[in-house]
């Protein structure tokens, strides 16, 4: 198959030039596009729990408790008990954060504003529909359920 119709190459090659293209601005602000991603996943009132990170953003926990970490170092965010569960805690924006999250979120709402200027209503329909799908399609097992029976 040619990799320039291979599903899977356009979405990592996309994805790669998307993240590459947020890290680079990301720089600017002594910060990365993880980081950035972590931001603007925290409640900005109330803080979120730290068990629900992880699977809110799908990350595995121990990348994220490094991004946690340095995110802390730098007074980005405050780890505060749980009160509603004492084997947790609920990680907070520090005002430093919170301009960080003001920062991220502007160049997130940039990138879509600009995708908007360029792709037709239609065609970003299609493309919701066709990412949606493909998520499905693998969420469900779909994909190589019918291999596993045919292998066995």
């Amino acid at each position: 198959m040619d990799k320039i119709k291979s599903i899977d190459h356009q979405l990592r090659a996309t994805w790669q030039a998307v993240a590459k293209m947020y890290n680079e601005q990301a720089i600017h602000h002594n910060s990365t596009m993880s980081t950035a991603f972590v931001l603007l996943n925290i409640d900005k009132q109330n803080g979120t729990p730290s068990t629900a990170l992880g699977p809110l953003m799908g990350m595995e926990p121990t990348s994220l408790s490094r991004i946690l970490k340095t995110m802390e170092d730098k007074g980005a965010i405050s780890r505060k008990k749980n009160p509603d569960d004492g084997r947790s805690v609920i990680i907070k924006l520090t005002d430093y954060g919170k301009e960080m999250r003001r920062v991220s979120k502007g160049h997130v709402i940039k990138f879509n504003e600009t995708i908007h200027e360029h792709v037709s209503e239609k065609d970003l329909e299609g493309f919701f529909k066709v990412t949606s799908t493909i998520n499905k399609l693998i969420a469900d097992k779909d994909i190589y359920e019918n291999i596993k029976s045919k292998a066995v």
